[in-house]
């Protein structure tokens, strides 16, 4: 959800097509890989917990988009793709070096999986856009 909600602040800031076009592929990508873990939630019967990790993502977020919402034009541009190539990093690190390896049931290890191919191609679509905005 996190990444949503940056991304709908970025469709409704800012006035470059390619950082648009990301913040719907983000808004897009985000709500289907959401969907799909809230399905496996439910089938597999199990409650998700809040934890520090959560806590603090949401709070470093919240943060960020506060910042975001007081940029305009080119500024904001840079910033928002800047916090999507490190939020993409963070993720995908924890993907790979936690939450993959210590997946114990066969499905959610294949969701993460999927999610990071999918966040991977994110990470390096945030980064050929932050190489337009010079």
């Amino acid at each position: 959800m996190l990444d949503i909600e940056a991304a709908k602040l970025a469709i409704q800031k800012s006035k470059t097509k390619e950082v648009v076009d990301f913040a719907k592929d983000m808004e897009r990508d985000h709500e289907a890989v959401n969907k799909q873990a809230l399905d496996l939630v439910k089938k597999l019967k199990v409650k998700p917990e809040d934890n520090a990790t959560s806590q603090a993502l949401t709070k470093a977020a919240k943060e960020e988009r506060a910042k975001l919402a007081k940029l305009e034009g080119t500024a904001f541009d840079k910033a928002y793709i800047e916090n999507e190539v490190a939020y993409h990093k963070q993720v995908n690190g924890a993907l790979e070096t936690l939450l993959i390896p210590s997946a114990n049931n066969a499905e959610l290890k294949s969701l993460l999986e999927t999610g990071l191919k999918i966040f991977q191609g994110h990470e390096q679509h945030a980064e050929h856009v932050a190489g337009t905005l010079k």
